[in-house]
C-alpha cells in the first residue's frame, strides 16, 4: 500500500528534478533554450512544445509562485550541473581556515614541524591562521613573539601571503596566511617525487639450470621397499 505523504523518518530529496510527466503543475514558466523566456504557458503546451524541438522540460525552480522550467536535454542539464557542483566543492577548500599555534620560545624542530603543516595546507587551497600566545613576562619581551611570525611568514612566502601585517590581539599575535594562486606558487616540498628508476620491472635473477636427474620410474627404483636384491644384476645373469 503507498503512502499518500512521503515518511516522516526519512528527509525529503532535494536533489530530484521533475522532468515531462514527472511534472505536477498545471501552469508553468517556460524559458527557451536560448535563455529567452517564452511566457507562462499551460503543462500540455510545454510539454508539446518540448516534444517538437527534441528536448526535455526540466525543473529550475519549483519554489516559485509560479514554477520555472527550461526547454533543454536533461543528460547536458545534468552534466553541467555536476560539472558546477564540482567547482564549487573545489572552492570549498577556500573557505577552509587551519590554525598553526605558535609560542615565543619555541623550538627550532617544532618550528620546522609547524612550518612543514602551514606549507601542507597553503598547498591545499586552505587558509592557515598562525597564532602565537605569550605566556607570563613574555608579554614584557614582544619583539621576540613578532620576530618568530615574521621569520614563518618569510619561510612560507613561496605559498601563501600575509592578508594583512601581523597584530597584538589581547596575549597574542594573529596573522592569516592565504595560498597563491597555483601558477605562482611553488611545489609542495614534501612530496616526494618518484624517482626515475620506480616503476621499472627489476631484471630477473639468473638462476642455476636444474640438473637433469634420472627420475625413478617404480617404487624399487626409489628404495622405498627397502633394498632389492636383484638391482645389481646384469641382464644375462637374469
Amino acid at each position: 500500500m503507498s503512502r499518500p505523504f512521503p515518511s516522516r523518518n526519512f528527509p525529503p530529496n532535494n536533489n530530484f528534478t521533475r522532468v515531462n510527466n514527472k511534472i505536477r503543475a498545471r501552469e508553468v514558466r517556460v524559458i527557451g533554450e536560448d535563455g529567452q523566456q517564452l511566457g507562462i504557458l499551460s503543462l500540455n503546451d510545454a510539454l508539446g512544445m518540448a516534444r517538437n524541438r527534441g528536448v526535455d522540460l526540466v525543473e529550475i525552480a519549483a519554489g516559485a509562485a509560479t514554477p520555472v522550467y527550461r526547454l533543454v536535454d536533461f543528460g547536458k542539464f545534468r552534466y553541467e550541473q555536476a560539472k558546477k557542483d564540482k567547482e564549487a566543492k573545489k572552492h570549498q577548500h577556500a573557505n577552509r581556515v587551519k590554525e598553526i599555534q605558535l609560542s615565543a620560545n619555541i623550538d627550532p624542530h617544532d618550528f620546522s614541524v609547524k612550518l612543514t603543516h602551514a606549507i601542507d595546507f597553503l598547498c591545499e587551497d586552505m587558509k592557515v591562521k598562525v597564532t602565537l600566545r605569550f605566556r607570563g613576562r613574555e608579554m614584557a619581551h614582544q619583539e621576540f613573539g613578532f620576530q618568530k611570525v615574521r621569520n614563518f611568514i618569510k619561510d612560507v612566502t613561496p605559498y601563501g601571503h600575509p592578508d594583512a601585517p601581523p597584530k597584538l590581539i589581547g596575549k597574542g599575535i594573529n596573522v592569516m596566511l592565504s595560498p597563491l594562486p597555483r601558477n605562482k606558487r611553488a611545489k609542495n616540498p614534501n612530496q616526494t617525487p618518484l624517482s626515475p628508476d620506480e616503476g621499472k620491472d627489476a631484471e630477473p635473477e639468473s638462476t642455476p639450470a636444474p640438473k637433469n636427474e634420472p627420475v625413478p620410474t617404480n617404487a624399487a627404483e626409489n628404495g622405498s621397499f627397502g633394498q632389492n636384491p636383484f638391482a645389481n644384476l646384469t641382464g644375462q645373469e637374469r
